[in-house]
């Protein structure tokens, strides 16, 4: 019985059709890709998702800032200056921290920039020296909305089902500026029809009381992953199954079992970031760094900016 319901799931994955958010028990790994394909094309750029979508991972990653006039962005930081060449176009308007925020341009204004391969702001060279070349090409920013879009689009065009997995950047950041993030990014979802469990979307956040908050005030029915950075954070597991249903930590919180323990104990999904094929760390081969995360440590996906890499491995 249990061969014919791994055969049925097998060939589900395989029609682009199997049942989203993929929970613990479902024997399928998670494949997240990170920024889009961001280890071929500059992350979070509509190239990067549209070639992220024709590997067929299960979903596509949004990293969420807000404009001056509170267009969610798709942008990893809430500065600019490290993707961009805002410098140069708008050299006037860095903060005293010598800082350029997305915050304190309107979305009129940032579509004016290009965006570029990641790049250390002193130095001016690549974080990736081996990816994309720097300054070559256009590319742009966009809204949480024109991705959805495109995704929706190519999900209708292609007969697939590929999720989105978005993250709210920074929500004590955006109050302090006077904006509350999280209730329009929710907003956005809910306009395109993403506003419970069973939607192709899990939200995601690093801070805590922010992800409880969308759970209890905000109310949302959206399947919820608590992001984690730091080692002291795992004894808090118990408390973010409260609200959260899955987990969402750096691969090194792995390391000894007690975190992958506890997310089992407390019925949570993990979802481990970020595998690299250029960043591999003690391992000698991306193939064996999949294999440690995936099967001796045994999370239930990954983020990966190399999704294809990732879903090759699966498939051997």
């Amino acid at each position: 019985m249990k061969f014919w319901k791994l055969y049925i799931v097998v060939i589900m994955s395989a029609l682009g059709c199997q049942d989203k958010p993929v929970t613990k028990n479902t024997p399928q790994k998670v494949v997240i890709a990170h920024r889009g394909a961001s280890g071929y094309l500059p992350e979070h750029t509509l190239a990067s998702k549209a070639m992220a979508y024709a590997m067929h991972p299960d979903y596509l990653e949004q990293d969420v800032v807000l404009s001056k006039d509170d267009v969610p962005i798709v942008i990893h930081d809430i500065h600019l200056d490290a993707v961009t060449n805002v410098a140069a176009v708008y050299p006037e308007r860095l903060r005293e921290d010598g800082r350029y925020y997305v915050i304190d341009f309107t979305f009129e204004e940032l579509k004016n920039l290009q965006v570029y391969e990641r790049f250390d702001i002193e130095t001016g060279k690549a974080v990736f020296p081996a990816r994309f070349p720097l300054q070559q090409s256009r590319f742009g920013l966009h809204s949480l909305s024109e991705e959805i879009e495109m995704i929706q689009g190519l999900n209708k065009s292609t007969g697939r089902n590929m999720g989105i997995y978005p993250e709210i950047k920074e929500p004590a950041f955006h109050l302090k500026e006077g904006k509350d993030i999280s209730k329009i990014v929710l907003e956005t979802l809910a306009k395109y029809g993403y506003t419970s469990r069973k939607d192709v979307c899990i939200l995601q956040c690093f801070d805590a009381s922010e992800l409880r908050r969308i759970r209890t005030e905000l109310k949302s029915e959206l399947f919820l992953v608590q992001l984690m950075e730091f080692e002291e954070e795992i004894a808090s597991i118990p408390k973010f199954a409260e609200y959260a249903n899955g987990l969402g930590p750096w691969i090194g919180l792995l390391e000894d079992g007690r975190l992958l323990s506890l997310a089992k104990e407390n019925d949570l999904v993990v979802h481990a970031y970020t595998l690299r094929k250029d960043q591999l760390g003690d391992a000698t081969s991306f193939e064996t760094l999949l294999e440690k995360v995936l099967f001796q440590q045994g999370v239930d996906g990954v983020f990966s900016d190399h999704p294809d890499a990732v879903l090759q491995f699966l498939k051997n």
